[in-house]
């Protein structure tokens, strides 16, 4: 190997750029042949250092996100559920109300894609380079028991306020303990006008005293919740179900 390309690979290994190691020479060789000068060949590896450098930081967020699965809102089918307003959700996923740090509520029965359009907003602000993480409400639950009984619940709160928007899915599918919902409380509280919330539900609001118990924390929550809130009602006939009758039909 000559020596000028062990000590170019050398430094560039040394200065963590290994983007710029992988492609410096293919890029020289189109710098030559476009009669490039040498300040436009640097910038070129410059610029894909540093896009390598930003796409890497997002699927590391994706990932960190922790998606049960990816789901973006080209793949949403607005015409299954003709109810839901396409463009405010289009505008959502422009990202203004996470810097704004407001909340999304999506309310509506099962199967409608209330899951989709969270994840959907969660994959477009890991995107535009914010925090994000997605739990369901249950899971959430018993990972604050758990660090409650550990004496670590402090560390995890600051670990909670971290990203800048946390997804709550399925809130209402199973009934929380006493405990439970008070951790849920506490946890919602300290976000409050600190970071956004997306939370999925099957309840109205009248309804949520069903699985947080006490009616006083109830309005309590949701005073927080929904202020300055975003709330879409999604009503309409799951279309997981449509999709399923399709598809015996189609083997009938």
């Amino acid at each position: 190997m000559p020596v000028n390309k062990m000590l170019i690979e050398a430094y560039l290994k040394k200065l963590k750029m290994p983007q710029a190691a992988k492609t410096y020479e293919s890029l020289a060789r189109e710098a030559a042949d476009n009669n490039l000068d040498y300040e436009e060949y640097l910038l070129c590896v410059l610029e894909q250092e540093v896009h390598q450098r930003e796409n890497n930081r997002i699927q590391r967020g994706i990932r960190q996100a922790g998606f049960p699965v990816i789901k973006t809102i080209e793949s949403f089918d607005f015409l299954a559920i003709p109810s839901l307003n396409k463009p405010r959700v289009l505008k959502l996923m422009q990202g203004e109300y996470i810097r704004r740090r407001e909340n999304v509520l999506l309310i509506g029965n099962s199967g409608v894609g209330k899951t989709h359009i969270a994840t959907a907003l969660g994959y477009e602000a890991c995107r535009q380079g914010m925090r994000v993480k997605f739990y369901t409400a249950a899971g959430l639950i018993n990972e604050l028991l758990a660090a409650q009984q550990e004496y670590r619940l402090n560390k995890l709160e600051k670990q909670w306020l971290a990203p800048h928007l946390v997804i709550l899915d399925e809130l209402g599918y199973v009934p929380f303990s006493k405990v439970g919902a008070e951790l849920l409380f506490q946890f919602c509280s300290s976000r409050y006008e600190r970071g956004s919330l997306i939370i999925t539900t099957n309840l109205e609001f009248p309804k949520w005293t069903e699985v947080l118990g006490d009616e006083q924390m109830t309005a309590a929550l949701l005073d927080r919740l929904t202020h300055n809130a975003h709330i879409l009602n999604i009503n309409g006939e799951s279309y997981r179900f449509k999709q399923a009758l399709s598809k015996q039909t189609d083997v009938g």
